[in-house]
C-alpha cells in the first residue's frame, strides 16, 4: 500500500536543489538529495542517500488544484503548488519523504499533509521525522 504526503507551497518559493539540500543540512538531517535533480522537471523515483545508505522516494511536482482540486485551499492555504512524496512499507523512504517536507517547511513556508489529512505544524512534523528515522535506523 503507498502512502502519500503532500508539501503545499508557493511555486515562486520551491527550492533549487542546493536551496533544498541546505535547508536539509541545516535541519540536522543526514539525508543526501541525488545531485542531478531537476526541479519541477523530476517526476517519479528521487534517489537520495539516507545515514550513508542507498534509499529514495518517488517525488512529483505539480499545481496544488491538481491533486485536490477545489478543496485545496482548505489544505493549502493561498500555496499553489505540490510536492508529492510517495513511499511504500520501507521505513527509510518514509524517513526521506519526512526529511524532505520538514526541510519545505522549516525553510521555505510549506503546509504539509499526509494523506489529505490536517497539516500538520512544524513542531509535530519534526517529532514525526525523528520518530520514523528511530523506526529506519533500526531497519538498516
Amino acid at each position: 500500500m503507498a502512502n502519500e504526503q503532500y508539501a503545499f507551497i508557493q511555486k515562486d518559493k520551491v527550492p533549487s536543489l542546493e536551496q533544498w539540500q541546505k535547508a536539509v543540512d541545516g535541519a540536522g538531517f543526514d539525508l543526501q538529495i541525488y545531485p542531478e535533480l531537476q526541479i519541477f522537471e523530476h517526476a517519479g523515483f528521487l534517489p537520495c542517500k539516507l545515514m550513508g545508505k542507498d534509499s529514495g522516494v518517488e517525488v512529483y511536482y505539480s499545481p496544488a488544484n491538481e491533486i485536490f482540486g477545489d478543496s485545496a485551499e482548505d489544505l493549502a492555504g493561498n500555496r499553489d503548488y505540490c510536492i508529492s512524496f510517495s513511499w511504500g512499507g520501507d521505513f527509510r523512504e518514509a524517513a526521506c519523504a519526512m526529511i524532505l517536507s520538514y526541510a519545505l517547511a522549516s525553510s521555505f513556508g510549506a503546509v504539509v499533509s499526509y494523506e489529505g489529512e490536517e497539516p500538520q505544524d512544524l513542531a509535530g512534523l519534526r517529532k514525526g521525522t525523528e520518530e520514523i528515522l528511530k523506526e529506519a535506523a533500526k531497519a538498516r
